[in-house]
């Protein structure tokens, strides 16, 4: 890829120098030509606007290395004294072993916020002289990071319960005390229902994300509450919480996938009682947001949010306390999921929390407008 992209910019490059040499040196034009020295001039002064509006900056040395041809994006990645210090620099950096027959690529991390990184590539050309690229890869250096750390957290999360029954299974070999085999194997299925639960849960997720086997269609929002409620009301029974529901007296339609809202507020709902004490009540709200936005409000009094975590309880895996967590059986993946689905909704997820408090999540989706 990078061998035609450089074959391309070449060729545009070249023609552009050519003609400038030309039209500086007033050379006479021997050979006949098929086009018209006006024709010429507009087709040079075209590629020489598309190389200019790459998104990539391009150096050109001559073999001396002098520069031919510098496009005006080089400069916008810059944009402060410091990053265009850094760019600069390693661009001459490579662009000299670059001259000497030496192909060398580095990445820049210009500090933020927001982070940015840019690549510098630069390859020898064949009279001697170098060219260097310069390109914004921060969505793609974004993506690898999401990546390991995906993986990473992924091996992680089901190693525990799969090191845990291996264990288990190891102490119940050979035994016949018949309580604590009992025991052994009640923990294995705890196990085995967590690492399952890991497991869902990272499918449902890869399935929004990716957007398939979604259907949109004209939903009360009245009805999703009723499913989400039928799906907890054990959870809630175990803990003895109570459910209070608060309908919206207007319209409650929305356009979306029934799936993935009873996901989403399933989530809150489950989470807000995992994580509230027992006898305790949660509120669930219909509510009017603004923009003609509905917002579902799911309010409990349990142990809040701290504040230095407020911004990243959506990420996958995270957790505000990890042996907490743990014994509620939570996955880490049920606030990636909800935020994933708003997003697919085009609204958002929003939360108001004070650690040992209680928190309030709100997630709005746009309504269906009525029609005259």
């Amino acid at each position: 890829m990078w061998q035609l992209i450089v074959g391309v910019l070449l060729g545009a490059v070249a023609s552009i120098v050519v003609m400038r040499r030309i039209s500086r040196q007033h050379i006479p034009i021997v050979e006949p030509v098929s086009a018209p020295p006006e024709e010429i001039a507009s087709n040079n002064e075209s590629m020489e606007a598309l190389v200019h509006a790459l998104p990539m900056g391009i150096v050109v040395l001559n073999k001396n290395g002098q520069v031919r041809f510098r496009n005006s994006a080089v400069s916008s990645f810059t944009g402060t004294r410091h990053a265009e210090i850094l760019v600069e620099a390693a661009t001459e950096r490579l662009l000299d072993r670059a001259l000497v027959g030496k192909e060398r690529r580095e990445e820049i991390q210009l500090a933020g916020p927001p982070i940015r990184v840019l690549e510098v590539h630069a390859v020898p050309l064949n009279d001697g002289g170098a060219l260097a690229l310069v390109e914004d890869i921060t969505e793609r250096w974004r993506i690898d990071q999401v990546r390991t750390d995906f993986v990473a957290n992924v091996s992680h999360e089901l190693k525990t319960p799969v090191g845990a029954i291996s264990v288990l299974a190891e102490t119940l070999e050979g035994e016949t005390e018949d309580e604590l085999i009992l025991r052994l194997t009640g923990r294995m299925v705890l196990e085995t229902q967590r690492m399952s639960r890991t497991i869902d849960d990272l499918l449902e997720l890869s399935r929004i994300e990716l957007g398939g086997e979604s259907l949109h269609t004209s939903i009360d929002m009245i009805d999703v509450l009723a499913e989400v409620v039928e799906r907890v009301s054990s959870l809630a029974a175990k803990k003895n919480v109570g459910l209070v529901v608060e309908q919206l007296t207007g319209s409650s339609i929305v356009t979306g996938d029934f799936f993935q809202l009873t996901s989403a507020i399933g989530n809150l709902v489950e989470n807000a009682i995992k994580y509230s004490e027992n006898d305790s009540a949660i509120k669930v709200r219909l509510r009017e947001g603004i923009d003609s936005m509905i917002d579902v409000e799911v309010e409990d009094h349990g142990i809040g949010i701290p504040a230095e975590s407020l911004d990243r309880i959506f990420e996958r895996f995270y957790r505000v306390d990890r042996a907490r967590s743990r014994g509620t059986g939570g996955t880490g993946l049920g606030l990636s999921i909800v935020r994933h689905v708003a997003t697919n909704h085009g609204g958002e997820v929003n939360v108001r929390s004070r650690e040992g408090e209680g928190s309030v999540f709100i997630l709005s989706i746009p309504r269906v407008q009525a029609t005259s």
